[in-house]
């Protein structure tokens, strides 16, 4: 996914999030009613950031392994950049398998989320420089 893609997606779930909340809070509903909404609203936020979270996950897995095939054919000037590509995209594949542990175990925050989706996003589009460039 692209970073003006996926900035996009991120600001359209945050628009259409803050357009729940103000329909929410104006709509004639108890505040029971009101909270129980709020908290499903979140709950589903949160379960589309994991699902991003994990497809990055798997998107880097992948690119990782098409990486490392590329790297034992490369010559010795073009190793050390596909290396260091593959060991950045490895960190974020780490980075987000203990993200997607956290958020299993209710110790994420939000913030830590999306930081971990965009460092993820970035790995990604680095990798895959490095893989379509010599292709």
């Amino acid at each position: 996914m692209s970073k003006k893609a996926s900035k996009f997606a991120v600001g359209a779930v945050i628009a259409a999030a803050a357009g729940y909340v103000t329909g929410i809070l104006t709509a004639p509903k108890s505040g029971k009613e009101t909270r129980k909404d709020i908290k499903d609203t979140a709950v589903k936020a949160r379960v589309e950031a994991e699902k991003k979270l994990k497809q990055a996950h798997s998107e880097l897995q992948d690119l990782i392994a098409k990486g490392q095939k590329k790297v034992s054919e490369a010559s010795d000037k073009t190793k050390k950049g596909y290396q260091d590509a593959i060991d950045h995209a490895t960190q974020m594949k780490d980075k987000a398998k203990g993200m997607l542990s956290a958020i299993h175990e209710g110790e994420s925050s939000d913030k830590e989320l999306q930081q971990a989706i965009d460092e993820a996003d970035k790995a990604i589009k680095n990798l895959k420089d490095y893989i379509t460039k010599d292709t």
